[in-house]
């Protein structure tokens, strides 16, 4: 028996099996669901040599999040295999190079807009084409990965102005979703070593220290305490928690110098 027993659920966001999604898929099909992994473009031939790693039947589909008509593809062929979706993981982020670790006011409108939209919006257009398919469950799941936004970061930027937008986000769609018995939630995990966060240079200047300053210590190489946080809120054992932000950090959000 396991906590996800006959879930059935779709994963975003699995680039390697260093990414979280990755871990993510690997709890939950621990727990008993199954899963639709998500991918586009160049990155949709590895992700699907990933999922071979999590089990031959793990189906892999294209799904870009800056494309809606793409959103909507997916959503359709989610619905030709399942009835209903009991929980949906939000693990997508992109910001151009010019929103990270550069001057803020040198990136273009241009190149923060895509920051926004993929990163943040996003969130939306997912609750927004599969939203029949959540109400259908009657008692679904949205989560999604944050790095707190509660403080500025060294450059993580725009990215941080995006990750702010998408805590902003995801308490109005809980609002919105509340009558569907949609659930939206978001974890803030601490720095893992993903693809992502490698690719912020400043980045090394607190993630290694990181768990220096988090009273239950903190290790950037084990993904497995944010997959297990994020597989709990899929899961029944959170019916009445909407519209949160969990930290899975350690400790580190909760203390100053």
């Amino acid at each position: 028996m396991g906590i996800l027993d006959d879930k059935q659920l779709l994963i975003t966001g699995v680039l390697n099996t260093s990414s979280i999604a990755y871990h993510i898929a690997r709890v939950a099909r621990d727990e008993g669901a199954d899963t639709i992994l998500t991918g586009f473009g160049r990155g949709l031939s590895i992700t699907r040599r990933v999922a071979t790693k999590l089990g031959s039947d793990v189906r892999v589909i294209e799904l870009d999040a800056a494309d809606p008509a793409s959103v909507d593809q997916a959503a359709s062929e989610v619905q030709t295999t399942w009835d209903h979706l009991d929980g949906i993981v939000h693990a997508i982020g992109y910001a151009p190079p010019s929103c990270l670790d550069k001057p803020m006011l040198e990136a273009p409108w241009e190149d923060v807009a895509t920051a926004i939209q993929v990163s943040a919006y996003s969130l939306a257009e997912l609750a927004r084409a599969f939203r029949p398919l959540l109400a259908a469950a009657q008692g679904a799941s949205v989560v999604g990965l944050d790095f707190d936004a509660t403080v500025a970061w060294p450059g993580y930027n725009w990215m941080g102005v995006a990750k702010a937008g998408l805590e902003s986000l995801s308490r109005y769609l809980a609002r919105e979703l509340g009558d569907s018995q949609i659930r939206v939630n978001l974890v803030s995990a601490g720095p893992i070593r993903t693809i992502a966060a490698k690719s912020i240079e400043a980045f090394k200047m607190f993630q290694d220290n990181w768990g220096d300053r988090s009273p239950l210590g903190w290790d950037p190489e084990d993904a497995v305490p944010v997959a297990r946080s994020v597989v709990a809120l899929l899961s029944d054992f959170f019916p009445m928690t909407t519209g949160e932000l969990i930290h899975v950090d350690g400790g580190y959000h909760a203390f100053g110098a």
